[in-house]
């Protein structure tokens, strides 16, 4: 029986730049025994994400590499140093001995060609396999991860998988040809707390079933108090912390991991707060003209090809007031962000009312809406997808300025820009900086800098955190609330994080299926709430306690059940 199936023994990894060498990774121990989890956990940059693309000998040309990573066959037959064999046996590793599974599977997923036809890809890329029993193979792995009528969904193409149901396409790439260990990078970050939940009971079964283990890479302490037997703490390169889960989460020893483990959101923090918002408002401000009114709202896509539309918000009604966070949650496919959209004019209503700053969008003209645009602003989710690569910082932050006339070219507004990177807490030298020079939780910064530049009514924040280490989430969570309080904008804050949504907002509605199903206060929706879908849903968000969250875990599967 093996001892380990990889044994990575003082691991360093330098990349090459015009400045020089940088150190990723410094003297990096550890092994992963069969069959079981460890996740490494750490923000971005700690070399979390390089010490596992390491297992795989995936590092670019620019890298240098000391130290062994030795890799043992499930069977225990034979074992290999990574990075001492050449690239033909590496072929040969990847997919019988390791795997990986990537954070987003949308890119890690060719769109040009069926599901079955990139599972078979890969078993025919490892034996001789005829076209009909590849195919059997794929056919049998999809079952296996649970895609529904997999004999037919295997002439599937990506795009018409869901979000989780893709990473369950991955996870089948990854498991078709048994190997004795996969590494899951941030395979759940882009997913729902409902959908994640049942990512994680997949990964489960495949520790449980397959007799696979798993390296976990994540930023989410709740997944790793769910999933992991033994928690690495990354920083700087280096390993501050190694510990079973229980341990590690009841009795940090580390600094730095106790601060990770105080960054991470719980639901319940946020009633404090609001009680303070509400005290501090002027008496009577229920009587001011409301921001936003919807009013038995219904927005429908039409169908295409003689099929009919989609319904995607079906009669909803809500009220957003002046300096009034309002958080909307659901998983994904609810209609939170199509609402967000009809909101700032970007996407049509169909019918129903809309009422924003007092212009009905129902039927609206863009030329009466448009001198309203610059009163309000937008938070994307991925800054870097919503940033142009070929401006600047401060380019970027002054073009709502020039486009709406309050400046003649971004070098006028430089003096406005300073002032909004510094309210955001970033030094003013980052505005010369490029959008890919600045790290996740800085780019996220600098677009909420955006969104003010025109000091607006109504803020649009459409997941911004989702993507982010807990540390800098709660940097950005705190840096909202605080440019909130001083600039009293009101807000709807999308997310499917209930915790992140609790921490910030005055109410919360929950939206299923484009219906809202439940609205109010965060002590009445998430401390008692009457839905069963919201019920399902505050099970299904992972909290940072592996002994409370393998009692949530049984609660979750009998309200399942009870569905």
């Amino acid at each position: 029986m093996r001892e380990s199936v990889v044994t990575i023994s003082n691991l360093n990894v330098a990349f090459a730049t015009d400045a020089g060498a940088v150190k990723a990774v410094d003297g990096v121990s550890l092994t992963v025994a069969p069959g079981e989890v460890l996740a490494i956990v750490g923000e971005s940059g700690s070399g979390k994400t390089v010490t596992a693309k390491t297992i795989l000998g995936l590092l670019p040309d620019t890298a240098t590499t000391r130290g062994a990573v030795v890799l043992s066959s499930k069977d225990g037959a034979h074992s290999n140093d990574v990075l001492s064999v050449s690239r033909q046996k590496l072929r040969q590793l990847r997919g019988t001995d390791v795997a990986m599974v990537f954070q987003e599977p949308s890119t890690a997923l060719n769109p040009v060609y069926t599901v079955g036809w990139q599972i078979a890809e890969g078993i025919r890329a490892h034996g001789q396999f005829s076209k009909a029993e590849a195919r059997a193979k794929a056919i049998d792995i999809l079952g296996r991860v649970g895609i529904p009528s997999p004999e037919v969904r295997v002439n599937y193409y990506p795009h018409q998988f869901s979000g989780g149901q893709k990473q369950r396409v991955v996870i089948a790439m990854a498991l078709v040809l048994d190997p004795g260990l996969i590494v899951a990078d941030e395979p759940t970050t882009a997913l729902d707390v409902t959908v994640q939940a049942e990512i994680l009971d997949l990964l489960r079964r495949c520790r449980d079933e397959f007799g696979t283990a798993i390296v976990l890479i994540t930023h989410n302490m709740g997944v790793v108090a769910d999933l992991a037997d033994r928690v690495v703490v990354m920083f700087e390169g280096k390993v501050v912390e190694e510990a079973g889960a229980r341990e590690l989460f009841s009795a940090p020893q580390h600094e730095y991991t106790k601060k990770l483990l105080g960054a991470v959101p719980h639901v319940g923090q946020g009633i404090v707060r609001a009680q303070d918002r509400a005290a501090a408002r002027a008496p009577g401000w229920l009587l001011e003209a409301p921001v936003v009114v919807a009013d038995d709202l219904k927005i429908q896509y039409p169908g295409r090809l003689g099929k009919p539309g989609f319904t995607a918000v079906d009669g909803v009604s809500f009220v957003i007031r002046p300096g009034e966070v309002l958080g909307l949650v659901g998983e994904s496919g609810s209609g939170k962000t199509t609402i967000g959209r009809a909101i700032a004019g970007l996407t049509r209503v169909t019918d129903g009312s809309l009422t924003v700053l007092g212009h009905e969008m129902l039927g609206f003209r863009e030329r009466r809406f448009k001198p309203l645009r610059s009163d309000i602003g937008f938070v994307f989710q991925d800054p870097a997808s919503s940033f142009n690569p070929l401006l600047t910082i401060a380019e970027c932050v002054a073009e709502p300025l020039v486009v709406h006339g309050r400046a003649a070219n971004p070098r006028a507004a430089r003096r406005r820009v300073d002032e909004l990177l510094e309210a955001v807490q970033l030094p003013r030298s980052f505005g010369d900086r490029f959008p890919h020079e600045l790290s996740g939780g800085q780019r996220q910064r600098a677009s909420l800098a955006r969104s003010l530049a025109l000091e607006p009514t109504l803020l649009i924040a459409d997941e911004p955190t989702s993507a982010l280490d807990v540390s800098v989430q709660a940097r950005v969570l705190e840096l909202f609330a605080e440019l909130q309080r001083e600039l009293g904008f009101a807000a709807l804050f999308i997310s499917h994080d209930l915790a992140v949504v609790d921490i910030l907002a005055d109410r919360i509605a929950v939206l299923y299926k484009g219906k809202l199903v439940e609205e109010g206060t965060g002590a009445q929706v998430l401390g008692a709430p009457k839905d069963p879908y919201t019920q399902r849903l505050l099970a299904s968000l992972p909290v940072p306690d592996p002994v409370q969250q393998a009692e949530r875990r049984e609660g979750l599967r009998r309200l399942r059940a009870a569905v």
